[in-house]
């Protein structure tokens, strides 16, 4: 607008000088008139507004810089203003008279999600979001490392040998080994059957040389395997075989040792402690722990999950509960808000002044180019257009003047 209204003067004063204004319009003196005042206007605005942040092309004129050089004072100033307007208890005592704390609890805690067609509790809505928002923002590797800490002295603590010898101990009171075994006998027969050609190989390679020379080593072979394919067939069809009732007493002297006999119990713990210290059990602790936290958030993060209610459930339903003795109870309302009112009034007579002189200690630890921008970010564009009405104020009081002065 500045170099606007400079070219407007220019144009102006240059037609008046070369006799545009004689015989021809008569208005460029009024313009000239408009645009030099518009210039003097923005340019003391221009001044002003800059003199309150900022010495004006950096010249050390008096009572500039305003705002910086006396932001202490401001911040003493601003401390003051809040204590005697808003933090003395008599106001406090006159804002709290007229507000129902009781009721306005009362009502959040029973108002519905979305409103009251929204169903579903406030408290219970924001259960699982609250779940997500602390698993999300807790430290990943620290939070877990402590779980699997936890997890690794959990198992350390397990005396795994009794443990396994009675719950097989069980199984075998309940009969159920017996789907077990039969399942044990099958999977042999499978895995002879899948390396047949194995087997052959290694009892050919065994064969003394007569043997392999008169080709009985191929018969030999086919004998063993019959036979062994024979016997797994025979335990598997039926329930009383020999080979089936010697693996469940096989079983019965595992449970017993595992219960009773140190060395057994011994050598369970070795093998645990050996697994534990196994970089492998490592990396299955961290992708169980990964795959539990993902597992976790994708259910209290899922729309219409259950597990999130399930979380906040007891906590959604006391709060209801509160809520609604908060708005139907009328004495304790009365109690609720009588405390309310008095604890704000003492922490404003007892904490007012610290809490004022925490805003003064806050600006006064500010520099002084931290102030500046924030103020005058604070008030933004209206500083623009201060020196844009300036600029058009100062022309029409030009332009107002010079009309007088044709006049009279």
């Amino acid at each position: 607008m500045l170099l606007a209204m400079a070219g407007l003067f220019l144009l102006a004063r240059t037609m008046i000088q070369t006799g545009g204004g004689i015989g021809g319009w008569m208005g460029w003196g009024y313009l000239r008139a408009f645009a030099e005042a518009a210039m003097v206007g923005g340019l003391a605005d221009w001044f002003a507004v800059t003199a309150l942040f900022r010495r004006p092309l950096g010249l050390p004129i008096p009572h500039t810089a305003i705002i910086p050089e006396n932001k202490d004072r401001i911040a003493d100033a601003l401390a003051g203003f809040l204590q005697s307007n808003f933090l003395t208890p008599q106001v406090v005592a006159r804002r709290m008279a007229g507000l129902d704390v009781a009721g306005l609890a009362g009502s959040f805690l029973t108002a519905p999600r979305g409103g009251p067609r929204g169903g579903q509790s406030r408290i219970a809505a924001g259960a699982a979001s609250l779940i997500g928002d602390v698993l999300e923002s807790l430290d990943r590797e620290k939070l877990g490392g402590m779980a699997k800490q936890a997890l690794r002295q959990q198992i350390t603590r397990i005396d795994l040998a009794p443990l396994l010898g009675r719950m097989l101990h069980a199984m075998i009171a309940d009969g159920r080994h017996l789907p077990l075994i039969e399942a044990l006998l099958v999977k042999t027969a499978q895995t002879l059957e899948a390396n047949e050609g194995l087997l052959r190989t290694m009892i050919h390679e065994r064969a003394n040389a007569l043997v392999r020379w008169i080709k009985l080593d191929e018969r030999l072979a086919n004998t063993i395997l019959d036979g062994i394919y024979k016997l797994l067939a025979e335990a598997v069809v039926d329930p009383a075989h020999p080979l089936r009732v010697k693996i469940a007493e096989g079983l019965e002297t595992l449970a017993h040792d595992l219960v009773e006999n140190p060395a057994m119990r011994a050598r369970i713990d070795a093998m645990k402690a050996e697994a534990l210290a196994n970089p492998a059990f490592a990396d299955w602790l961290e992708a169980l722990w990964e795959r539990l936290r993902t597992g976790l958030l994708r259910a209290v993060r899922s729309p219409g999950g259950t597990l999130g209610g399930q979380l906040g459930m007891g906590l959604a339903e006391a709060m209801t509960d509160l809520g609604r003795a908060l708005q139907d109870d009328a004495r304790l309302r009365l109690l609720i808000n009588r405390f309310s009112r008095r604890t704000m009034v003492g922490i404003a007579s007892r904490y007012g002044g610290q809490i004022v002189r925490l805003v003064s200690e806050t600006i006064r630890r500010w520099d002084a180019r931290t102030v500046t921008n924030r103020i005058e970010s604070a008030v933004g564009r209206d500083l623009q257009f201060i020196r844009i009405n300036g600029t058009l104020v100062g022309g029409l009081v030009g332009l107002m003047l010079h009309t007088l002065d044709q006049l009279l």
